[in-house]
């Protein structure tokens, strides 16, 4: 039984990801999803994330790495049942590290209201 994409829905998976609640981040995920990551080693999709064991196990160490990171100034779209789009300011602090603010979006996809795909891009200047 699906459950409809709706900008509520949109705001409920923003904030498990503010929250840092990994477990409440992957209930909105199906089992075979996929996070193409902003950054990473493969061109030209940066890391691709497969399931929600390796997707959990990213977010976990991120949040240990960045204890602070939250997403602000949040705006969402929603094209069909099928597509969204979030646009955001990722803040943050890592351990050692200097603050940033990153202007970026996530392109979702969902099948029954559930996310099969998260595609993120972000400005970075440096």
């Amino acid at each position: 039984m699906g459950r409809e994409l709706t900008l509520e829905l949109l705001d409920e998976i923003q904030d498990a990801f503010n929250r840092q609640d990994v477990d409440a981040i992957l209930s909105h995920f199906v089992e075979d999803c996929e996070w193409l990551m902003a950054r990473g080693p493969n061109a030209p999709e940066g890391r691709r994330c497969l399931g929600k064991k390796e997707i959990g196990d990213v977010l976990r160490s991120r949040y240990g790495e960045i204890p602070d990171m939250r997403w602000d100034d949040m705006r969402h779209w929603i094209c069909d049942q099928t597509k969204a789009l979030s646009e955001w300011v990722v803040r943050g602090t890592p351990e050692g590290g200097e603050p940033f603010a990153y202007v970026g979006c996530d392109l979702w996809e969902f099948r029954d209201g559930y996310v099969t795909k998260k595609d993120t891009y972000w400005k970075y200047v440096g």
